[in-house]
């Protein structure tokens, strides 16, 4: 390929430093797709004949086929997947295989295979997405009135409803689809016919080979089309950010699911069991979601660190921005699904849900706001009369509701039987009706919201 500026071969050692066909033969399809435009674009701009095009054309299709039914061979000579493809079609089809390579460099054909690749994954995780959140609010909707314990500091703070706590994930969920549909808009530009760096003095027609590959428009500038990865650093931050709130729904899981919150029953599709302890039941599939979560943040900051401070235009580090983001995206994909699975079919013991938030003091702001709001007290006068109450219904080891109106009377004489109307855990959830509150009938238009989201 590049062998007539030099004397001698590379070394066996800078062979395997330098072959990327044990990574980037994943995108031997955008590759053929990306060849196939370019070689079509230069038939009808006479770049080259309409006949070797057309054999070109032929021979790109044969080797997606046998690439297809067999794999894609790896041969370190050959260095990266471009080559592969081209010395394939040289054999299949002649001399006439070298003319593909006119007006174009591994530079911006690697460019726009790693934009195609990068545009159809992230294509796959908003379907994934689609369906974790359709998976969500069936699930809410299902709870859209039980009662559970809303946490701060993990610490029992107000009584929700579990449906409204399914979709607070929905609502995280929506959000990393907006990232990657902004990232997906961002790089949706085609760097071929930008060369090596400089572009080229052929007559290409770079709206041809955009239109033909479903990009939007041609790259506007050669330098950094060619050295631009911030597609994949896109892609790898919105992954990123999406990982961690599967992360945070796995933890919550695994704590669910442990014996002193008996909160879940997780099934047995998506948990083990112990080499030696016959009785356990291990939530290993959210662990895993919630330890791949580390290991996606990490490929984003292998590839910042890849990128900081290289000079215009491609350089080799670059080769090395491909395993990141493959990484990631496998990793993304499977948690989704894992976790998407878990959701659907995990047992959601209700009378532990229920249980552990009237344990709780869950309503003592539901009695501070009572006495804002009927007996006109100051809010920082309520919540310290509510204190007082809740120290007494923790000292008789009893629910707020469960102590005595005239024990109530005695802490602040302003307090009539009215207050018990709103110190139970349903009165509580029933009374949160600000827009996007947890009572019942919030959380019902919330449901029919997301459905017309997704």
């Amino acid at each position: 390929m590049w062998g007539g500026r030099f004397g001698g071969g590379p070394s066996a050692l800078m062979r395997e430093i330098n072959a990327s066909i044990g990574f980037d033969k994943r995108f031997w399809r955008e590759d053929i797709a990306a060849s196939k435009a370019h070689v079509a674009m230069l038939g009808a701009q006479g770049i080259v004949s309409a006949e070797d095009a057309a054999t070109i054309a032929g021979g790109l299709d044969t080797v997606a086929a046998e690439y297809e039914a067999n794999g894609v061979p790896e041969d370190i000579a050959l260095e990266d997947i471009h080559m592969h493809v081209e010395a394939r079609l040289a054999e299949l089809i002649g001399p006439v295989a070298g003319r593909l390579h006119t007006a174009r460099s591994r530079n911006d054909q690697v460019a726009t295979d790693f934009r195609l690749w990068v545009r159809a994954a992230i294509d796959e995780v908003d379907s994934s997405l689609a369906a974790f959140q359709r998976v969500l609010v069936a699930r809410a909707e299902e709870h859209e009135e039980t009662v559970m314990p809303g946490f701060t500091h993990l610490q029992a703070a107000q009584p929700v409803t579990l449906g409204h706590h399914l979709l607070a994930y929905f609502e995280m969920l929506r959000r990393d689809r907006l990232r990657f549909r902004d990232a997906r808009a961002r790089l949706n530009e085609n760097p071929l016919g930008s060369a090596a760096l400089a572009g080229t003095s052929f007559p290409l027609d770079r709206e041809a080979t955009s239109a033909a590959l479903g990009f939007d428009r041609p790259t506007a500038n050669s330098l950094d089309a060619v050295s631009d990865r911030d597609f994949a650093l896109d892609y790898l931050m919105a992954a990123t950010s999406c990982a961690l709130h599967l992360s945070r729904l796995a933890e919550e899981l695994i704590i669910w699911a442990s014996q002193p919150f008996g909160f879940v029953r997780l099934p047995d599709a998506f948990s083990t069991g112990s080499s030696i302890m016959p009785q356990k039941r291990n939530p290993d599939a959210a662990e895993l979601v919630r330890g791949h979560a580390g290991r996606i943040a990490g490929a984003m900051t292998a590839l910042v660190i890849t990128m900081k401070g290289l000079p215009l235009a491609y350089s080799k580090d670059m080769q090395d921005d491909k395993p990141p983001v493959f990484e990631a995206h496998d990793l993304l994909m499977l948690s989704l699904q894992a976790l998407a699975g878990m959701v659907e079919t995990t047992d959601f013991r209700t009378d532990r849900m229920r249980a552990a938030a009237e344990a709780g003091f869950s309503t003592a702001t539901d009695l501070a706001d009572w006495l804002v709001r009927v007996a006109g007290v100051p809010f920082r006068e309520a919540h310290h009369i509510t204190g007082r109450a809740v120290k007494l219904a923790e000292d008789r080891g009893v629910g707020l509701a469960e102590i005595e109106l005239h024990a109530l009377q005695a802490i602040d004489p302003r307090i009539d039987e009215s207050v018990y109307q709103v110190l139970t855990v349903d009165a509580s959830v029933r009374s949160r009706t600000s827009y996007g509150g947890t009572s019942p009938e919030r959380v019902r238009e919330q449901i029919e919201r997301a459905k017309g989201q997704i």
